[in-house]
Formats: structure tokens, sequence, C-alpha cells
């Protein structure tokens, strides 16, 4: 999961995009970078590291320009690093700056493709290499010196032909223009927005709507799956339909984990899903344990609490907050390994024993994945006091790996995959294990009359891929890639390793 933003403007626009970075912080703590365009030139800064550590007053002076492309990286397939940070450029045709959020499913297949047909090279493991090189190969066959808007329609129009996966992209052509782009299915999000100054109307794209309002941009709408959004360096707008059969399909997981709550996504505001994802736990509980004895209701900080407050609410129940929250430590199940992974739990999180003491506890969060951290968070609880620890994850049980965007754990290494529930709440410690239901999580988040979503990706939860190409070989090398073995081998867990994923 990446962040990526792009501005087009009248006056410097580096402060802008810097600002708009902090924003998207959440979805992504690896890497930042910051490319802008002056005239013909550009100008980059990137580094691995958070926004606030990687752009100094010094780099700031050095990003001139009234245009440019911002991006956060979370790191996804292939190792962390600066050489993996975003923007990308190539040089051929006309230069092009892309940032990337997603993955394509169809990369190794367009790795070969590239070196043997298109005659290109890559120089990292990136797919958004990849999807930037696909772009300029089908942008330099049209043969023109000059380009207009309809030769980066038929450009995208080639993307969407030959890259499977999630994918939203922001590109940037010095002395062109700024585009956005989503897949055919819309998997990841994309927005775009207008603001206006003493000096003309300025345009922003970016992952969410929240990155457009903090710096006083306005909506004009979400990025349709497929579609390309294009703003020329003077100001003028197009838009163009580049995908035969889109079907909007948003990942779901952002709405249960990622996405901020104060972000509106296909017309969907994440703080209302997840407060309907309470309700209906609520609803689940009273329907199954209508005689339950919970005490108090308390959320695993932060993106539980709006459910749990609602959740809560809706039972009759206590809501009260039990746990400290340490902000300087790392999301811990994209870490490399287990022992770094334990040690970081007891750093983030600390119980306030009055919350918990001789109390049967309800304890709520967002999700359960490798189940690493909620073992540790149930015992927490139990060393506190409390006298039964129950359980309840405002998402389905997670089974299946996400291959969009999404680094989560191989298949073997997620707590529900293969187990029923009843073996998940054994494996976890707790009194009682609830999960949501997939359709009331699907009714929760797409609230009929107020989305036009035609369905969702719910992948993790049901293993259906919703672009139809993922193979149980894929997935078998997905594995290979992705369980503690490979990524130990990668980052041996040292220290170097706990600075790498801790670095907030």
């Amino acid at each position: 999961m990446c962040g990526i933003v792009g501005i087009v403007g009248h006056s410097p626009v580096n402060q802008s995009l810097y600002d708009a970075l902090l924003v998207l912080q959440h979805r992504g703590q690896d890497a930042a970078g910051i490319v802008t365009c002056q005239g013909d030139r550009l100008y980059l800064r990137k580094d691995k590291g958070l926004a606030r550590d990687v752009f100094q007053t010094r780099h700031m002076i050095q990003l001139p320009g009234n245009m440019g492309v911002g991006h956060v990286r979370y790191p996804t397939a292939g190792a962390a690093g600066s050489a993996e940070a975003q923007p990308f450029y190539v040089n051929s045709p006309y230069g092009i700056v892309l940032a990337h959020n997603g993955n394509l499913t169809n990369a190794e297949d367009l790795k070969r493709d590239l070196f043997v047909d298109d005659l290109r090279h890559l120089n990292t493991e990136s797919d958004s290499e990849v999807l930037l090189n696909i772009f300029a190969h089908e942008l330099q066959i049209q043969g023109k010196l000059r380009i207009d808007e309809q030769d980066v329609f038929r450009a995208v129009a080639g993307v969407h032909r030959r890259c499977l996966g999630g994918y939203a992209a922001v590109a940037m052509i010095p002395g062109f223009g700024l585009f956005g782009f989503r897949d055919p299915n819309g998997i990841r999000p994309l927005v775009y927005g207008r603001r206006e100054t003493p000096e003309g109307t300025e345009y922003m794209i970016a992952s969410e709507s929240v990155a457009l309002d903090t710096i006083g941009f306005q909506i004009i709408a979400d990025v349709a799956p497929g579609e390309t959004v294009l703003i020329t360096v003077d100001g003028m707008i197009h838009t163009r339909q580049c995908a035969a059969q889109p079907v909007l399909s948003p990942c779901i997981f952002e709405f249960v984990y990622f996405a901020r709550p104060d972000s509106i996504i296909d017309n969907i505001s994440v703080h209302k899903a997840r407060s309907r994802m309470g309700k209906k736990l609520a609803a689940k509980i009273k329907r199954e344990w209508s005689n339950h004895d919970i005490d108090v209701v308390i959320p695993i900080p932060d993106t539980s609490r709006t459910a749990a407050l609602q959740l809560a609410n809706h039972l009759g129940v206590p809501y009260a907050e039990g746990f400290i929250k340490n902000r300087y430590i790392g999301r811990t199940f994209i870490m490399p390994g287990q022992k770094v992974r334990k040690k970081s739990v007891r750093q983030k999180l600390n119980a306030i024993e009055l919350e918990f003491r001789r109390k049967n506890v309800l304890l709520v969060d967002d999700s359960i994945v490798r189940g690493t951290t909620s073992q540790q968070i149930i015992q927490m609880a139990r060393d506190a006091g409390a006298h039964r620890v129950y359980f309840a994850s405002a998402a389905p049980p997670v089974r299946y790996p996400n291959v969009y965007g999404i680094d989560m754990p191989a298949a073997s290494e997620l707590i529900a995959h293969g187990r029923t529930e009843d073996e998940v709440a054994r494996e976890l410690g707790a009194d009682r294990l609830i999960f949501q239901d997939l359709d009331d999580l699907i009714e929760a988040v797409q609230k009929k009359g107020k989305s036009h979503v035609d369905r969702f990706d719910t992948s993790v939860f049901d293993g259906h891929y919703v672009t139809g190409d993922v193979t149980p070989e894929y997935l078998q090398a997905l594995e290979a890639r992705r369980n503690d073995s490979a990524k130990e081998s990668r980052f041996p867990c040292s220290e170097s390793a706990i600075d790498l994923y801790n670095s907030d």
C-alpha cells in the first residue's frame, strides 16, 4: 500500500506536495519521494524513511516548479530501501515520471515482454517500474514528436490491455502535463480536485480525499475504474474512459483498516462505514449471544475505535479506553521476523489496569491477520486483571493473501487460514471470538443507495480475486516470497531490521 499525489499549480508546488504526503503517511512509512518540474527540467528528492525525515529545508529549496508528483512507500513486493523509492523516471519518450499504488499480478510476464519485445531495461524489482515502462512503450510506439491528450489516452488504454492487477498511478511529462489513472476494477483508490487561487485554478490528484481537504482543494470526483484524468500545464482538464469493460471493485480492506477515517472513497465515508461495522457486530452478538456477560467494550487503537464505540452503544455496554499506544512503533504484520514482531507489540501498547481488573472484557479490533498481536493483547488483558477476555473483529477471518498491493503474510502464516473460528479462538487464547460476517461487512461499507460500487474485492476473506487471473501457481510463488523465512533471508532479524521497520 502506498500514497500518491500530483499537483499542477500556478506557483511552486513543493510545499503542497510535502503537506499532502504528511497526510498520506499512514499509507506508507518505508520511503518517500517528490519530483517537481520547472519548464522542461525535473528535480528529484527521494530516500528511505518518513516524509518529515526525507525532506529537510535544503531539499525543499531544490524542488522548484509549478507541477510535481509525490509518493510515500509501503513495501509490497520486493526489498525495502531507497532503490525502490518512488517516483520513478524513464528518459524515453519525452521523460516520464510515475508514482504507483498497487501490485501487478502479471509483472513477471511483463518484465520478460519488456526485455524481449520492447527492448527496455528494468533497474529494480518494483512492479511500479514495470508499469512505467509499459506506459512509456505504449506512448513511444505512436511515433510522434509532439503529443496531445489523445496520445496519452491511447497509451493508458494499452496499459489496461497489458497490465493485470490493482493499480492507481499519477504521472507527469515535462512541458506537457500531469495525469492519473486507475485500473479497470478500481481496486486502489484515486480522487482529484481543484483549488481556486488569485493566479487561477490548480488541480490535484491523490490516493485519498483527505489529502485534498487538508490543503484547500475541493473534490471533483473519484477517478473511475479505467478512467484517465489529465491536466495540461496550461490548466486544461481532460478525462477519458480508457478500459473496455470497467467494473468498480474497490478493495474492502481500505475501509476496514488502511484508509484514514476522514476520507471518502468512491462516495463512501470511511468513518461511517466503520460505524456501521460496529452496529452489525452488535446485532450479531445480540442474535447469537443474547445472554452475554460483557462488562466493558475496549478498542485496540486506533482504527477499531469507531466500530467499538458503536458496538458498545448498541449493546448498551460501557465503552472504555484500556490501551495507551506508543505512536512511534511501526505496523507489526509486515515485520520480517517473529522475534521482532513480538517485541514491538509490547512496546506499542500498554494496558490501563483499572479498566480491566475483575471485568469480563470485549476487546475490539478492525481485523485479525497473523494473530501475533491479538494473542499478546489478550494476554495483556489477562495480566491486567481481566476475569474473562472476549475478542471481536470488525472484519471476517482473513484467510487468503492480498495480491493487489497489501503486503500481508503468506497464507500459511495467516492465523485463520485452514482453521475454523473456534480453532482461531483457541490459538488466540480468547474465551470467545466474534468475527463479522462477510455479507454484513459488505452491507456496512456499501450502504445501499449511498454508493455506486458494483462489487468489492473481498479476496482476503473469500479467496475470490476480481481480476480473474490469480492461479494456484501464482499463490504458491507468492507464498515462497512472503513467508517469514524468505523475509528473514532478505532482512536478518537484527537491530538493522528493527530500525528499518520501526522507522517512525
